[in-house]
């Protein structure tokens, strides 16, 4: 589940989960193909296996993976869902799979509150800074969810990641931009899609007037003056 596609090195990059639901035996996988029209002659999926992969004696889940190139176009994937939150991971350019250079596991965002509901990580390069988005709470339990996005940055794609108040991601922070609605509850699990100078929010929520049926939601997304993105219109329940 939860698969990421990039286009990179004259090749896309699908990268995919492999799990169970609420367990940390779990793998991330590698795909690749010169073309996404299934018409052309190079249309081909060619499977890399195993990026990176958890198992029950790990401190964290390898699902939910994303892959950002920082300045300098170097390729990192950083994933994670519960356990001790999200983790990064630097890859190597030409085989997308995890460097040889670099083995670290980064740390870099994290809960302290059971059930340390965090997971989805999106990275974005905006200007000076890397946006790390995240969800919070509990996805997939239809109108009942309690799913919201939280944002932090670093000028460091590695870390350390602040919310607008200075909080740190490894400490609970993260600015919430992604709230319930009357009709659309638990939104989480984003991607940014950018379009011109426009960007977009992507993400699921779960719709009350359709009995909690999982729905696609694409919102516009702003940027205030200090930098820090929100959804326009969109805030908490009073």
């Amino acid at each position: 589940w939860a698969p990421d596609i990039s286009y990179y090195n004259d090749r896309y990059h699908l990268y995919y989960s492999v799990s169970t639901f609420g367990s940390n035996r779990s793998a991330i996988g590698l795909a690749t193909n010169k073309t996404l029209h299934f018409d052309d002659d190079d249309f081909e999926w060619v499977d890399h296996g195993i990026v990176v992969k958890s198992d029950y004696s790990d401190s964290f889940n390898a699902i939910d993976a994303n892959l950002v190139l920082d300045a300098d176009n170097t390729p990192w994937l950083v994933f994670g869902s519960h356990w001790s939150g999200i983790k990064m991971i630097r890859l190597d350019y030409a085989t997308g799979k995890q460097s040889t250079e670099d083995t670290t596991l980064y740390d870099i965002a994290s809960r302290a509150v059971h059930p340390r509901a965090i997971e989805g990580p999106f990275i974005i390069r905006r200007e000076n800074y890397y946006y790390l988005f995240v969800s919070f709470d509990q996805c997939c339990q239809g109108n009942a969810s309690t799913y919201n996005v939280r944002v932090g940055r670093s000028e460091s794609i590695t870390g350390p990641y602040e919310d607008r108040d200075g909080a740190a991601m490894m400490e609970d922070g993260g600015t919430q931009i992604l709230f319930p609605t009357d009709r659309y509850r638990g939104p989480g699990h984003n991607a940014i899609f950018s379009e011109g100078e426009q960007d977009y929010i992507v993400y699921h929520a779960y719709d009350k007037v359709q009995g909690g049926t999982p729905t696609l939601r694409i919102d516009p997304l702003q940027w205030d003056d200090e930098g820090w993105p929100f959804v326009p219109g969109m805030q908490a329940e009073s």
